[in-house]
């Protein structure tokens, strides 16, 4: 004779019963961040860089736009860099028989690392904008949180971008600097991005 129970009896099954019903699959347990399998990964620093939702919500920048606005700046201060040299009449200086002219170009090079610093840190801890990216429709942002960075943010992106400019390796260490943009992923940053983490989109 069976010993299961009569229908109806109100026993429960027991516990390895295959047609004992499951408990429904707790929503979205497929990632611990919400987003189906296969969904973007959530972003390096700390969570959603904009509070919530895809990320970004601004798109991020063209490399070739940054670029060009990058050109441009370039061209806006080094203008000025020519003008304060040449009107306060930079000299030269011998320092050896060889008439090596050290001082001229050391001068040109501080006034230079001073300008573009002080432009791009002051300007884009205002507004996230220098002039090549407001006519660009750019901004640079942190990357947590999507915000205007600070001044000590953007001394740091400076520094990194117009030391080694001004006193080493000018334009090569720009494309270097600028260039790791096309290739990174997934947020195009360049390496003065990297250091400050920080994000360009368009404004």
């Amino acid at each position: 004779m069976s010993s299961e129970p009569p229908p109806g009896s109100g026993q429960q099954p027991p516990e390895d019963d295959p047609f004992r019903k499951q408990p429904p699959p707790e929503q979205g347990s497929g990632s611990p961040y919400g987003a189906p399998h296969g969904g973007a990964q959530p972003p390096p620093y700390g969570g959603d860089p904009y509070g919530g939702g895809s990320y970004p919500s601004d798109p991020l920048a063209d490399s070739g736009r940054r670029t060009l606005a990058r050109i441009i700046d370039m061209i806006l201060v080094g203008v000025v860099v020519w003008l304060l040299t040449w009107g306060f009449g930079v000299s030269e200086y011998d320092v050896d028989a060889d008439e090596v002219e050290y001082g001229k170009s050391f001068a040109q090079s501080a006034v230079a690392a001073v300008l573009y610093i002080a432009y791009d840190t002051f300007m884009m801890a205002k507004t996230g904008q220098t002039l090549g990216k407001k006519w660009l429709k750019m901004r640079v942002a942190n990357l947590d949180n999507g915000s205007t960075p600070s001044v000590q943010t953007m001394l740091v992106r400076s520094l990194v971008l117009w030391i080694p400019f001004a006193f080493c390796c000018a334009c090569i260490w720009t494309a270097i600097s600028g260039g790791v943009s096309y290739f990174d992923k997934p947020y195009k940053q360049g390496l003065h991005d990297k250091a400050a983490k920080t994000v360009v989109v368009t404004a």
